[in-house]
């Protein structure tokens, strides 16, 4: 049975952002939310916790024994548990841990385009933005070795998988992000929020020779559809972890714990059957765009359920305000993601495969392409 079968008419009664901020003629297909119902596992576990009235505090490191299973399993990677913290969700986890790792005015490096946030973290904590954009989609080892030496960053946020273009950064990648960090003193933050579905292509930073004085930021919450109920861990470098505000788990939600623990230890197969269904949904994406938009082009991505699509050839001076105001369809606008990017626009493709036929029905149908 399918998991991205949940009917239009249901999802338009959810509450979340997704099916709240526009008007009700637009379908949503912006924000980083699965059109899925909670996997089984996660909701057997939230209903025992309400029969037995089990809703205070979270006490138990339950979360990060868990994530330990499912780092083993799925990665072949060794993480004592001890070395994870809770955090309330991942933004705040990038938040506190980029001023541990820093002092306000210091550069902290990043590559656009870029989930907003990570800008958001560095600009209200008072550091200074150091952008190294990506190349083809991928990192730019030669200019982030150019600017560790020239502006020296205290820190780097790093996005892997990348948001939004869905890149997986390879070992070789991430090792040599290692050696530039060791060699210039720089802390590397890892946002691997998007992990999980990635699979096996995914190597988390931790993994990697010579990454010891990092950290991962992570979450259960994108790859089961978890956000609504808050918990994040912070791995990694000790020393640093003793900087972080200690009120920084208090934010996690007991309910948190216990849905995302119940992902990673139950909920694996659903992930996987979840992976394949996105994955499918990228190929169908593709197609349709070939026989309904031919002037545009999409390579899926390995990570991620975000598409990252340039529309440059219609001509559009503002495709994602074109596609929402005229064809009543809502992507993120990539401006969002760099100022450079405002002819793309990010899909989100955790759904069912009607809707994103539907999808690009309607941006066919607003530029005068084939409906």
């Amino acid at each position: 049975m399918p998991i991205f079968d949940v009917p239009l008419d249901r999802l338009r009664r959810r509450n979340s952002i997704k099916w709240r901020r526009f008007e009700p003629d637009v379908l949503p297909m912006f924000v980083a939310e699965m059109d899925v119902d909670l996997a089984p596992p996660i909701r057997e576990r939230l209903e025992r916790a309400l029969r037995d009235g089990d809703v205070g505090y979270p006490e138990l490191p339950v979360y990060q024994e868990a994530f330990a299973r499912f780092a083993a399993w799925r990665w072949e990677w060794t993480l004592d548990p001890a070395d994870a913290q809770l955090a309330t969700d991942v933004v705040t986890g990038m938040r506190d841990t980029l001023v541990a790792a820093s002092e306000p005015g210091d550069a902290i490096a990043f590559n656009s385009p870029i989930y907003p946030p990570f800008r958001t973290v560095i600009s209200t904590t008072g550091r200074q933005p150091l952008d190294v954009p990506l190349v083809d989609d991928r990192l730019d080892l030669a200019g982030l070795e150019r600017a560790f030496a020239e502006r020296h960053p205290k820190a780097y946020l790093l996005c892997s998988p990348h948001n939004p273009n869905g890149t997986v950064h390879t070992r070789e990648e991430l090792e040599a992000v290692a050696r530039l960090a060791a060699e210039h003193g720089v802390v590397v933050i890892s946002n691997e929020i998007h992990a999980p579905l990635a699979g096996e292509a995914h190597v988390p930073y931790l993994n990697v020779t010579g990454a010891d004085g990092g950290l991962i930021v992570t979450s259960a919450s994108k790859s089961w559809n978890l956000a609504g109920m808050k918990a994040a861990l912070v791995i990694g470098n000790r020393e640093l972890r003793s900087r972080l505000s200690p009120v920084l788990a208090e934010g996690a939600s007991f309910f948190g714990v216990l849905a995302h623990t119940a992902a990673l230890d139950d909920a694996r197969d659903w992930l996987d059957q979840a992976s394949a269904e996105i994955a499918a949904n990228k190929e169908l994406l593709a197609e349709q765009l070939g026989q309904r938009l031919p002037q545009l082009s999409y390579r899926p991505s390995a990570g991620t359920y975000l598409a990252w699509l340039d529309c440059s050839p219609l001509g559009l001076p503002d495709p994602g305000g074109h596609f929402y105001e005229v064809g009543r369809v809502r992507f993120n606008p990539g401006a969002d993601y760099a100022s450079y990017a405002q002819q793309f626009v990010r899909l989100n493709l955790a759904t069912s495969p009607e809707i994103v036929q539907e999808g690009v029905r309607r941006m066919a149908a607003c530029v005068g392409g084939l409906e």
